[in-house]
């Protein structure tokens, strides 16, 4: 009976990595080929820092989200433009910046990593209203 159970667990390992092969992943294949995942935007991802009006409404509103989210507790003070800025697609960016964060016993720059998005797609009316924006993450200040 022991001799028996190994083959039926080979036997079974490979029916199972058979079905795999030849029945889930080319079904996968097939949706991956398939529009099911495109997003259809006029705004294009890069692999390459950019500048325009909505990474510089990206870089406002992370800095505003960061003010409020320290309170009263701490001065913070922001540069005119952010250090890097990245397009993902879809209204969503990525913003690399410094600030100058003071408390009552110290002074300190950092430099932080803002995830952001715009809610209303290609509709770019409401860009200027932090409620049509929504802060995905913010990665390098401690205090937050």
């Amino acid at each position: 009976m022991k001799n028996y159970s190994l083959l039926f667990l080979i036997i079974g390992i490979g029916i199972l990595v058979l079905i795999t092969q030849k029945l889930i992943l080319p079904l996968v294949y097939d949706v991956v080929k398939s529009d099911a995942f495109l997003i259809d935007s006029k705004d294009q991802g890069s692999q390459l820092p950019i500048s325009n009006s909505m990474t510089d409404l990206a870089f406002l509103h992370c800095n505003n989200y960061i003010k409020t989210e320290l309170g009263s507790d701490y001065s913070v003070a922001f540069p005119e433009k952010p250090l890097n800025a990245w397009s993902l697609g879809n209204y969503e960016y990525v913003i690399n910046a410094e600030l100058t964060l003071t408390s009552s016993t110290n002074t300190s720059t950092k430099k932080y990593a803002c995830r952001i998005a715009y809610a209303n797609g290609d509709n770019l009316d409401g860009a200027l209203d932090m409620a049509n924006w929504s802060v995905e993450g913010i990665d390098g200040i401690d205090e937050l």
